[in-house]
């Protein structure tokens, strides 16, 4: 804080230097009619011998009682000042070293002074750090940023980990992410769609080091200049990029149990001209999954007569070996064409190899006995590449924010899962049982989106501020899917073309936004109006016509559909500032409203059933139109010097809005088991109402302690295949985080989240408990973090349902990952002395990022 000071109060003894009538004389300008001295010399890093730029250099005169001259140095470590006949104290600072003073320095004439060689000084660094000691929350108009600190309990782990302890943020067990309960979130990575965050499947996110996030931005209002999608908001992840010059990174390594090693390595080279970044990463790990159903099927009638099921009740018990093998890369330079211009290209790659083994034993019954066992047997391998290329321009036209930025991003993908199944019977009381056909599952996906995007800024005085732009992503998916059944007579495979198919799908988006922002006084707001249509195409490839399709799977389909949806989107965002500049704490008021859209995805479009299991699938529906909703929210921000304290109420109203249902297809097995089929529908309407509130509290700089809790009512209105879908129901989640030094500067921090019982129209979920530990140790002169966590201590994330409907009722339950050990060590290098108020744009936001700062 203290060279930041230093800085001001320089600048402002400068100007005060240049507001005074000039003298006229032979030698130089005067001061108060004394001659000036030319004081010169440099400062450099005494261990590097590296120049330290933008050190501060004063003179302060006891006599006034004030600083007289100063400055800091150019890139170089050069400084040359100025400064009048006199004695002074000199002052040379830096963050991050030790303050060098020169006490009682005579000023008579000209003078080389001389190179300072500063030492760092070790216990400011933790001040400094890149990574934070302790996340921190800002509130901006129309977003929450949570600089995301040192979370012992994510060493070693991934971006999903880390949400999970932001505040308003879930992530289930099966990896989905939920902002307030809503799972209709859209995640960004810099401000923009991601093969990182791969295409629409959040599970990708499990694959990226937690290490490189820098922060994370909950944007439960965004503002115009933001994609419309997502009903519940826009979470925007925020990656590390370092700002110190020259050659620096770190690297992390970890092992653990289940079988995990991971590899990630951050390197960076910066210069004055240019900056080469790079995050490499490689994660092997064995992640185990179990389920268990227990389904009991009910009477049911069908052409006015009574049909009674082949067997009462099918316990399924579910076994999953999944080994997996993630690769990533991303590499890139930003290039500095001038003080005001650059140019940043980026290429990243992921690979993923997966070798999943799941073993399912089918206990039937009737009457409570046991007539009938299976097992079931599924060896799947999955292959996929993921590439993306994205190149950004922006230039200032002057330092008061008038820019223009551009975006061009392109991403491929392809994955193929290659699956073999077999079932066979262990015990029968069938004589002669029909044999099950083995079958062999080929299906490739392939992914292609480009993203072009503009954005223009002119302030317009000082407190205002125009903005506009233009964003089109043209995304297409081809999913080629190819089903071999075997021929019993003779063990041969043959192709089922009924059910073999290829499905074209694209979503195609243009959008123009405009938004004007404005500061009077302790108020400011900013207005948007966003226009976007949306095209949704598809072609489905089936040896089935329309009809015969609409036969199999019960409701009309239509195989060859363009559909165009044109929307206005309004946003508005207010905010309130109580506390004056002089405050010693900061108070605010906020208001949003916006309007959002939720566009089906593919395969929540493809009509064609998975075959994961017999009796239990997935089917996508072609006739599922985009859900929109409006959302208006209103919070509260109040922070003192160890305390912040955040609240919030929202509503949110959504009309054609998507729920997954669960009915009786009709159909049976081979051996005359119901098919029971899940298949998203869009419903009527659904509002949901909350209230959350967070509190981030230090009492100590040995004792950090974080909680947050949300509470929020849905109410779903609608119907499908005349049955009523609707229902009313309130939920909760908390979360508590406490992180304590202990001697010897080892610190041990617990995480605590509970997510509270809920239920829609058909199933009833029971309330998780999760607790995760760490411990962590600064070695090699804080060069170096040996850290060890538990994640989920007590093996409790599982998920417990139950489901009821008029043909069946399901126990359910699962857990997908099993509690996990880890022990990582993370090294460091030349990354303790930062640069100050180094970053020369706004790479960390990318072309999304919309900070109101007047």
């Amino acid at each position: 804080m203290k060279p930041f000071l230093s800085c001001i109060l320089v600048i402002l003894c400068i100007s005060l230097i240049k507001a005074q009538p000039k003298v006229q004389n032979n030698s130089s300008s005067a001061f108060y009619g004394i001659k000036d001295a030319i004081i010169t010399g440099k400062v450099v890093d005494k261990e590097t011998k590296d120049p330290l730029e933008y050190a501060t250099v004063s003179f302060f005169s006891k006599e006034k009682n004030t600083i007289v001259a100063g400055s800091i140095t150019d890139a170089k470590g050069n400084f040359n000042i100025p400064v009048p006949k006199g004695v002074y104290d000199i002052s040379i600072e830096y963050i991050s070293f030790k303050t060098m003073k020169i006490p009682n320095k005579q000023i008579t004439k000209n003078e080389y002074l001389g190179v300072f060689e500063l030492e760092v000084d070790i216990q400011s660094l933790g001040e400094v750090e890149i990574i934070a000691e302790r996340t921190t929350v800002e509130i901006k108009l129309d977003k929450k940023i949570y600089n995301i600190g040192k979370d012992l309990t994510t060493a070693g782990g991934t971006v999903s980990d880390a949400l999970n302890n932001v505040p308003s943020v879930t992530v289930d067990i099966e990896g989905s992410i939920s902002l307030r309960g809503n799972e209709n979130v859209r995640i960004l990575i810099n401000g923009k769609p991601s093969a990182m965050a791969g295409f629409g499947d959040t599970n990708v996110l499990s694959q990226l080091p937690a290490e490189a996030i820098e922060r994370v931005e909950v944007i439960t209002s965004p503002s115009a200049r933001y994609d419309a999608e997502g009903t519940a908001g826009i979470l925007n992840i925020i990656l590390r990029q370092k700002e110190t010059l020259g050659f620096n990174g770190s690297i992390t390594v970890t092992g653990g149990n289940p079988e995990y090693a991971g590899f990630a390595a951050n390197i960076n080279y910066r210069t004055q001209k240019f900056n080469l970044f790079s995050n490499l990463g490689f994660r092997y790990y064995d992640a185990p999954r179990n389920s268990f159903n227990n389904t009991t099927f009910f009477d049911r009638i069908q052409n006015g007569n009574t049909v009674t099921p082949e067997y009462r009740q099918i316990i399924e018990d579910q076994n999953v070996t999944r080994l997996n093998r993630n690769y990533n890369a991303n590499i890139g330079m930003e290039y500095f064409l001038s003080k005001k211009t650059s140019i940043t290209g980026s290429l990243f790659y992921r690979h993923g190899e997966d070798a999943d083994l799941s073993r399912v034993y089918s206990d039937r019954f009737n009457n409570n006995t046991l007539v009938e066992q299976t097992l079931r047997k599924e060896q799947q391998n999955e292959d996929g590449n993921n590439y993306q290329i994205a190149i950004n321009y922006i230039t200032k036209f002057n330092e008061e924010g008038h820019e223009l930025t551009a975006d061009f991003q392109f991403e491929t993908g392809s994955d193929n899962q290659y699956t073999s199944i077999n079932e066979d019977y262990i015990i029968t009381n069938d004589i002669n049982p029909e044999s099950f056909q083995d079958e062999i599952e080929d299906e490739t996906e392939d992914e292609k989106e480009y993203l072009f995007q503009i954005d223009y800024v002119l302030p317009i005085g000082e407190n205002s501020r125009f903005e506009a732009g233009y964003r089109g992503k043209f995304d297409n998916e081809v999913t080629d899917y190819v089903l071999q059944q075997e021929d019993i007579t003779d063990n041969s495979f043959f192709i089922n073309d009924t059910i073999s198919n290829i499905f074209d799908y694209s979503e195609n988006v243009n959008a123009l936004y405009t938004q004007y922002g404005s500061k009077f006084g302790k108020f400011s707001f900013l207005l948007g109006l966003r226009l976007e249509n949306t095209q949704l195409k598809g072609v489905i490839d089936s040896r089935l016509s329309a009809t015969q399709l609409q036969e199999a799977f019960g409701f009309p389909i239509d195989t060859d559909f363009d559909n165009h949806y044109l929307g206005l989107f309004p946003t508005l965002n207010l905010i309130y500032n109580f506390g004056g500049n002089d405050s010693d704490s900061e108070e605010s008021i906020t208001l949003g409203y916006n309007r959002r859209i939720n566009r089906p995805r593919g395969y929540f479009i493809n009509p064609f059933p998975s075959r994961s299991s017999r009796i239990n699938v997935f089917q996508g529906n072609p006739n599922l139109k985009p859900a929109f909703a409006s959302a208006f929210d209103i919070g509260y921000l109040k922070r003192w010097d160890k305390l912040t304290f955040t609240t919030s109420v929202y509503y949110q109203y959504e009309t054609n809005s998507f729920e997954r249902v669960e009915e009786n297809t009709g159909q049976q097995t081979t051996d005359g088991i119901d098919i029971i089929r899940v298949i998203p529908i869009n419903l009527s309407s659904n509002s949901r109402t909350g209230g959350e509130l967070a509190i981030l509290y230090n009492p100590k700089k040995w004792l950090r302690l974080n909680s947050s809790f949300n509470i929020f009512q849905f109410t779903s209105v609608g119907e499908f295949n005349n049955v009523d879908y609707g229902v009313k129901n309130t939920s909760w989640f908390a979360r508590f985080s406490s992180k304590v030094t202990l001697p010897a500067k080892v610190d041990w921090q617990t995480n605590l989240f509970y997510r509270g019982a809920r239920e829609d129209a058909q199933t009833r979920t029971d309330g998780i408990l999760s607790i995760d530990l760490a411990l962590s140790k600064e070695v090699f002169n804080d060069n170096a973090t040996i850290a060890f966590n538990i994640r989920d201590l007590l093996n409790s994330r599982r998920r417990n349902s139950l489901t009821t409907t008029e043909f069946f009722q399901r126990e359910n339950e699962t857990q997908w990952r099993q509690r996990q050990v880890n022990l990582s060590f993370m090294y460091r290098f030349n990354q303790q002395k930062q640069r100050n108020n180094r970053n020369r744009n706004n790479n960390g936001g990318g072309g999304d990022d919309d900070d109101m700062d007047f």
